[in-house]
């Protein structure tokens, strides 16, 4: 039976566990194998998911669980989202979303404003986020998703109605680089951000690797193409440019210069309103 998630469209026999280590065959069925399953849960500051225009100064009940529908080489969160169930030597916690909303209740007096689905790629168990994400709305307060963008319109129009605001990575303008390096899928993750960027407040983040994705020009390419989204409103979309530090399978590699992460952040500002550099 194929998974309808991403482009990836994982057939899987029953028992089988897809490419992103959360999606599983159950009796012919797919079903996410992590639904409710969190190795992460924080009160987070709305500034870290990147969020810089959205509630600024506020806090956000941050959740993440495993699994990843990407292999970024770089990925500061391998721990958790290059991993399935199995592979945890230390403890997960199953916390379903009626428990999740009580929980971020309890923390509004800290400044929370709801839940935030981050840290792994949330989309891979989007069943839980829309059905956590519909009781936090029902109660009075927002939800963010944080994720790569890598996944079906269907799955997008299943938990847009219920979403405030998402970072997006955009991780690379080049076909060759989402497919070869990252495999993924660059057209559907354009098409993703398209999408969403017209129905909730959006924000785009694009960490810069040396070598991979560090030109000028492709820099350029990209926030052009962001600019013209929304009929041309799309300039008024935040995006973060971000250093790279050595991770996971790039440890061997130099960290971005920071002269370099601010001369892009220049030609990002060609085309674009509001730009923001983190990791400098």
């Amino acid at each position: 039976m194929k998974c309808h998630v991403c482009f990836h469209h994982c057939d899987l026999e029953p028992g089988q566990t897809g490419f992103c280590k959360g999606r599983k065959n159950v009796d012919g069925e797919i079903v996410p194998g992590n639904y409710g399953l969190l190795t992460s849960i924080a009160l987070d500051p709305i500034e870290k998911k990147p969020l810089s225009r959205f509630h600024p100064g506020k806090k956000i009940l941050s959740l993440g669980s495993y699994g990843c529908n990407l292999k970024c080489p770089f990925c500061q969160n391998h721990d958790i989202s290059q991993r399935g169930r199995d592979d945890f030597k230390r403890d997960i916690i199953r916390i379903l979303p009626e428990k999740i909303v009580t929980i971020a209740e309890g923390e509004i007096p800290n400044g929370n404003i709801g839940v935030a689905f981050t840290y792994n790629e949330a989309l891979i168990g989007y069943e839980f986020v829309r059905d956590t994400a519909r009781l936090v709305s029902e109660a009075g307060m927002k939800n963010v998703l944080v994720s790569n963008g890598t996944a079906t319109l269907e799955v997008l129009h299943e938990i847009l109605p219920y979403i405030d605001a998402m970072n997006i990575d955009l991780k690379s303008f080049s076909e060759d680089v989402y497919r070869d390096i990252l495999k993924g899928d660059l057209h559907q993750t354009k098409e993703f951000i398209r999408e969403a960027s017209a129905k909730c407040h959006m924000e785009i983040t694009t960490l810069i690797v040396p070598g991979m994705n560090d030109s000028e020009e492709e820099i350029r390419e990209m926030t052009g193409w962001i600019s013209s989204l929304n009929n041309g409103k799309g300039n008024e979309i935040p995006y973060h440019i971000s250093r790279f530090f050595p991770q996971y399978e790039y440890s061997d590699r130099e960290p971005t210069r920071v002269d370099k992460v601010l001369r892009l952040a220049e030609v990002a500002g060609e085309n674009l309103k509001y730009i923001y550099q983190g990791n400098i």
